[in-house]
């Protein structure tokens, strides 16, 4: 079962991937962006909506040819963490 750390501004270094779920009418949906250095805007990777496993694995395929480091999660309002979807670090 894979590890996730949930996102809290600051925490995450530059470099990290960051997952946002949100809702998209009755589904959940999600965007990946790399964490910048501070005064930067994170870099957003353009894409369609994805499927959370779908988000999952862009994630990882990201960071594939770097130092492997923690995949972010950030929960939009109203949306509760799956444990389907691995195992949620409050950090």
């Amino acid at each position: 079962m894979e590890t996730y750390h949930r996102y809290r501004k600051n925490d995450a270094p530059p470099g990290s991937i960051v997952i946002k779920f949100y809702h998209s009418g009755d589904q959940i949906r999600g965007f990946l962006r790399k964490v910048t250095s501070p005064g930067e805007d994170d870099t957003i990777f353009p894409g369609e909506e994805m499927e959370p496993e779908d988000a999952f694995r862009a994630a990882r395929n990201k960071m594939s040819d770097e130092l492997m480091r923690p995949i972010y999660v950030e929960l939009s309002e109203g949306v509760n963490w799956n444990p389907a979807w691995g195992r949620l670090e409050q950090a």
